[in-house]
């Protein structure tokens, strides 16, 4: 009972003392700066540096292939076989680096690229195949354009919504399946 007599008293005096404007006045301000408060430089620069938060990766863990002859974080974009790579890793979005996430199609019209692989120093053909049939994961978004070409190429460019080849034009992130190895020049 004593909590509802402070509250009406405190309202009364809030009432008394200023107009209904100038408490709209105050409310939208305060809505306002709360809104922008997310944009401020140093938001921006605390979520780059903490993945967890938002930056880099967003969140996610790194995914290692224990294999020494496949080294490198299937989930960052630097792993060696995305150097031809454009959209999301398949590997933050249920799958890995060469299957798709549950509920989506394997495109079977492909891009290539050759990528280095710096466990033997050989070039390996690897084919990127769109995973189609859900919307976009919109995790680990990667954009490498290693070797991509002008498209009076297509197989080797990398902006082409490549499921086409599905029974759903949807795209969900890209994979990167390894061909075999690439001959000398």
């Amino acid at each position: 009972m004593a909590m509802d007599k402070i509250t009406e008293a405190l309202t009364r005096r809030v009432a008394k003392t200023t107009s209904r404007r100038s408490l709209l006045t105050l409310i939208g301000g305060a809505i306002t700066g709360a809104a922008a408060f997310p944009v401020l430089p140093v938001s921006r620069a605390y979520a780059a540096a903490n993945p967890a938060h938002g930056g880099a990766g967003g969140g996610i863990a790194p995914q290692p292939t224990g294999n020494p002859q496949d080294p490198g974080d299937q989930a960052s974009c630097d792993y060696w076989r995305y150097c031809a790579i454009d959209g999301f890793l398949c590997s933050c979005c249920g799958g890995t680096a060469s299957t798709c996430p549950p509920g989506t199609e394997m495109s079977p019209i492909t891009w290539i690229g050759t990528c280095l692989n710096p466990a033997d120093n050989r070039s390996y053909i690897i084919s990127y195949n769109d995973c189609c049939g859900k919307s976009s994961c919109g995790r680990c978004l990667c954009n490498r354009n290693e070797g991509d070409r002008p498209m009076v190429r297509p197989q080797e460019n990398n902006d082409i919504n490549w499921c086409l080849g599905t029974s759903s034009a949807i795209y969900n992130c890209s994979t990167a399946v390894i061909l075999g190895v690439a001959l000398e020049k």
